[in-house]
């Protein structure tokens, strides 16, 4: 199997559940550091128009969303499992929850005054400036929290894995699942990326506890890549993608081989434009030529994705 190479920024919160999945399954990766703010050459060149943080690449295929991550590393590496029988759709369900509702509640309240002041401070006003105009413009048209409400919501949401973890060491038992790592990385920025905003956790220390052992699980094997590299691999790399399920499932109207895009349903919504050769059940591929990456097969969830017939 080709190499599996992340391409994200140390701060990101889904990169860190991400990493940290790598660190639980034991994996070995790559790591392409990538701009937090536009513009990104070298990103676009790979996802065509994706610019949301992380993604995967391996070989010519590229893998958006982390949650569509998640299922390509457990098809790599089985176990330990990140979706347990008897436990598959309550994990999902959670996952999904953790990366939306708890993300925006505890991101509204982590980028308060008090922790954007943190997160930049020794930062040019500039750099702040720049990274504040680049997420507004990914959010037009999103309902965002204000801090206090999102304080308040923040607060509700640790109670409730608390309460989850009261009698059980991770939220669905004694082992991680997806739900886990997806809860985490909200938390993991209000305690690593701005510990002044930290001080919301003490009143849940079983989920103080429960967040030191899911660090325990390491990154895994990280070997530093460059940008322009990968997209060579990519460029010399035939598509072989880990997603195996190929059974075309029609809900558009849109046969395979149409031109269409995809893009985020609310943060994010850059499109990605290409030939559609695959629709299935829980995916979306999108395949689409670029001067430097050569042929690129692109990959989205189709949960929280928009797929419609390219405007000519």
């Amino acid at each position: 199997m080709a190499d599996i190479i992340l391409h994200h920024y140390p701060t990101s919160p889904f990169s860190e559940k991400i990493r940290l999945i790598l660190g639980y399954k034991k994996l070995a990766w790559k790591s392409v550091i990538i701009p937090r703010i536009m513009p990104k050459p070298d990103v676009l060149a790979l996802t065509g128009g994706y610019r949301k943080t992380p993604f995967m690449q391996i070989g010519s295929d590229i893998y958006c969303d982390s949650a569509l991550i998640c299922d390509v590393l457990e098809h790599l590496q089985p176990t330990p499992t990140l979706y347990p029988e008897g436990q598959k759709g309550a994990a999902r369900i959670i996952a999904q929850w953790a990366d939306s509702t708890l993300f925006w509640a505890s991101m509204a309240y982590n980028l308060s005054p008090k922790g954007a002041a943190h997160m930049f401070a020794g930062a040019p006003p500039e750099a702040a400036q720049a990274f504040g105009e680049d997420r507004r413009l990914m959010a037009v048209g999103m309902t965002r929290l204000r801090p206090g409400d999102a304080t308040a919501a923040y607060r509700s949401y640790l109670r409730r894995l608390a309460n989850m973890l009261e009698s059980q060491p991770f939220l669905l038992g004694d082992a991680p699942t997806v739900a886990d790592f997806a809860a985490y990385h909200p938390l993991w920025f209000s305690r690593v990326r701005v510990p002044v905003m930290a001080d919301i956790l003490d009143a849940t220390p079983g989920v103080l506890a429960w967040m030191d052992r899911m660090a325990s699980f390491g990154h895994g094997q990280m070997e530093k890549f460059d940008a322009i590299e990968s997209i060579a691999v990519c460029a010399r790399s035939s598509s072989s993608s880990v997603l195996k399920d190929t059974t075309f499932q029609d809900e558009h109207g849109l046969p395979l081989g149409s031109r269409v895009s995809i893009a985020a349903e609310s943060f994010g919504t850059d499109l990605t434009e290409g030939e559609l050769v695959a629709a299935t059940r829980m995916h979306y591929t999108l395949r689409r030529t670029d001067e430097r990456a050569g042929t690129v097969h692109v990959h989205f969830p189709r949960i929280g994705y928009v797929l419609k017939k390219a405007e000519a």
